[in-house]
């Protein structure tokens, strides 16, 4: 398996996951690797750290939820856990 498509799966993973905390060991053995390898690979291919990822994808979220309902924003970060 090329690590394209294990750093897909993990972000796969990491999706289906979004609103709850990330373990970034479970993460990582997604893509059959150790979790400080995974996140260097991850850093190197992305452009970005793993938690960075994360709360750029929690955030957008979020931006999305506030922009098409009414909900508080307290409520979208505690949905989200932002």
């Amino acid at each position: 398996m090329d690590w394209i498509t294990s750093i897909q799966r993990a972000v796969d993973y990491m999706e289906s996951h979004i609103c709850e905390p990330i373990n970034y060991e479970e993460t990582a053995k997604q893509a059959y690797s150790s979790s400080f390898h995974f996140q260097r690979v991850f850093h190197i291919l992305c452009g970005y750290t793993l938690g960075e990822y994360l709360r750029m994808r929690r955030l957008s979220l979020a931006g999305s939820e506030l922009a098409s309902s009414d909900c508080r924003v307290i409520d979208i970060c505690t949905k989200i856990r932002l």
